[in-house]
């Protein structure tokens, strides 16, 4: 929807030609500027010499009156919001009815103010929809914030020489005279395994992400978090197999039919897989899109094609060629605010860019396999499973004896020589510990591990099964870490708002009811799932395989137009800074030979140069 910057700053910035106010409102204003993508429509800005607050505007509900920053009606409080709330006419009647509010504006940020009036610290839990926010009382001097549930829209904040700095985008702090970026050596070494910067603190030094689920409060220089959301798979409520298809059908049905709520139209990403097709089949939107690529295996396009033409929808595809893909990287970098070596992220920024050509509005199925049980790395063979179940002494037992036994009984008696705290750290797991150290210069190595990020999460599941465990891991580090930063950042890149129905506090309750059988069985992914979605989509898109963007990386960089590109980037001067260079053009000259398969590696290590090239060089 849109984006903000703020900063909260009690110093005074005047001198001989500009006063305080008129300082900081042209600094709100240069912030404003690197996030215009987010909101092109229109600009605004506040300021009251400690709290300066800046918007920029992607018009979508209340075309003629939600123009932000945003007043209440006796001016006490200020707002600044990103997002949209689904539910806020059903909160209206309710403060209405109960306190007897009146409104200026048809818009859901009016809402929210409204809601903290009366709501206070419990407003974020009220909340249906994707948000982040920030108001400001201008009595006490204080500010509430929040991010959504499961973290679909972005805040990040910082605390520089007195200021707290706050906004929808890191590169919007470089704008203010306070912020002093810096590369956080520690989130180098973090990246390069996860492929995405999973801890709280980014990869600049200093700033953090506000968790999702999260709400906060600064006062007098003090900032207090509290969590008041978090996704457990701990209902004890569960369903029968029956009750399961058609409480998800219907939560999903009802889900879609709040995220239509717009004034704008609204059309549908479409991959012509279940969870894409399932949405798009209950909407029957005149506009579809859909990417792939010309190579064997990579393209879907023909996939989404088939379905639209067996339920009368149109669809829009597009062609991306390697030189597409390549140069495209440092746009993608820039956008993503950290270094992000999801393969996924460019497919999807041309996919925005497309869509964006005729709307503002799309939706898409992000968060149906965290929520389901989608991703391969769940499934598990009933013989494995059989044989985990065994102490994990004697299964370490085995494994050393099974060197000596041939080559797949051996990787087998390994691979299930571990519990899934020790190897399970999300979707993406680029190399480990030693790998990670072996290629960073010794400034950058570091004695942290992946599990030093894992363990705090397997501990909320202790006792749970291993698909429990796995899905836990990835609602909390995955999904809006990787998935839903890369799903923002992408499409607001070219001013489209993208809207998750799966990722709704509804049919949360309704996914956590149930058993791990109702979710994976043998080979068999999101049964439920893909049961219920057969009410609406032929059974081939139901029963469709996962595959999400695949991109053909392995085969391009064994061409040398393309790998010349990597070698350039690791000639540069700063690439010696962090990276034995000299190992890296070994390993993509392995991998041109074909000898080596070290394209996911490489690729990491080529996306964390050009993001630093694009911050740290060129900016």
């Amino acid at each position: 929807m849109c984006g903000f910057i703020g900063f909260y700053d009690n110093d005074d910035y005047s001198n001989a030609e500009l006063t305080n106010e008129q300082h900081k409102t042209a600094i709100a204003g240069k912030m404003g500027e690197a996030i215009a993508h987010r909101g092109p429509d229109s600009d605004g800005c506040f300021c009251d010499g400690d709290l300066t607050f800046g918007f920029r505007r992607l018009s979508i509900i209340d075309l003629a009156g939600g123009d932000q920053p945003m007043k209440s009606a006796d001016e006490r409080y200020v707002i600044v919001f990103n997002g949209e709330i689904y539910n806020y006419r059903e909160l209206r009647e309710e403060m209405t009815a109960a306190f007897g509010d009146e409104y200026k504006t048809n818009s859901d940020t009016e809402t929210i103010i409204h809601a903290y009036v009366h709501y206070g610290e419990e407003t974020a839990a009220k909340l249906r929809g994707m948000f982040a926010f920030v108001i400001y009382d201008t009595v006490e001097k204080s500010l509430y914030g929040a991010r959504d549930y499961f973290g679909i829209k972005p805040f990040y904040y910082t605390r520089s020489e007195g200021a707290f700095i706050f906004g929808s985008e890191i590169k919007s702090f470089l704008s203010h005279p306070k912020f002093k970026k810096e590369v956080n050596p520690t989130a180098l070494k973090l990246y390069l395994m996860f492929q995405y910067s999973p801890a709280e603190e980014t990869i600049f030094k200093g700033v953090y992400k506000l968790a999702p689920g999260t709400y906060f409060t600064y006062r007098d220089g003090v900032l207090i978090k509290k969590r008041y959301f978090t996704p457990e798979f701990n209902s004890s409520e569960k369903l029968s197999d029956k009750e399961a298809v058609r409480k998800i059908d219907d939560v999903v049905m009802s889900s879609v039919e709040y995220h239509q709520i717009a004034d704008v139209e609204v059309g549908s990403f479409l991959s012509g897989g279940v969870d894409s097709s399932y949405i798009a089949s209950t909407v029957r939107p005149m506009k579809t899109y859909s990417v792939g690529f010309d190579v064997e295996g990579f393209d879907e396009t023909s996939l989404a094609a088939g379905l639209c033409k067996k339920l009368g929808m149109p669809n829009k595809s597009r062609e991306i060629t390697p030189d597409d893909f390549f140069n495209a990287l440092p746009m993608v970098q820039y956008h993503s605010d950290e270094p992000h070596a999801n393969l996924s992220a460019v497919p999807l920024y041309y996919l925005a860019q497309t869509a964006a050509e005729e709307l503002k509005v799309v939706l898409s199925g992000e968060g149906a396999d965290e929520l389901f049980g989608g991703y391969d790395w769940y499934i598990q063979s009933s013989f494995s499973k059989a044989y985990r179940s065994l102490p994990l002494g004697l299964r370490k037992a085995a494994a050393k004896i099974g060197k000596l036994a041939p080559g797949r009984i051996s990787r087998f008696l390994s691979s299930n020589a571990t519990n899934v705290e020790d190897t399970y750290i999300g979707q993406a797991f680029i190399m480990n510990d030693d790998e990670a150290n072996s290629l960073l210069k010794e400034s950058y190595k570091s004695d942290i591990s992946y599990k030093d990020i894992t363990a705090q999460y397997y501990k909320d599941v202790k006792g749970k099964d291993d698909l429990t465990k796995k899905m836990h891991l990835d609602m909390n580090l995955w999904l809006p870490g990787d998935i839903l930063l890369k799903a923002d950042k992408m499409t607001m890149a070219h001013s489209l708002e993208l809207r998750v129905p799966y990722l709704d506090r509804e049919v949360w309750k309704v996914a956590q009811m149930l058993s791990s059988k109702q979710k994976m069985k043998g080979r068999h992914t999101k049964i439920a799932f893909r049961r219920a979605s057969l009410s609406h989509i032929p059974y081939e898109s139901a029963e469709r395989k996962k595959a999400g963007f695949k991109v053909p990386i392995r085969v391009w960089l064994r061409e040398e137009k393309y790998a010349l590109k990597l070698r350039e980037m690791f000639g540069r001067d700063f690439a010696a800074e962090f990276f034995d260079t000299d190992k890296l053009n070994a390993m993509l000259t392995a991998h041109v030979a074909g000898t080596e398969n070290n394209a996911r590696v490489l690729y990491t290590v080529y996306s964390f140069l050009l993001w630093y090239e694009q911050y740290f060089v060129l900016r």
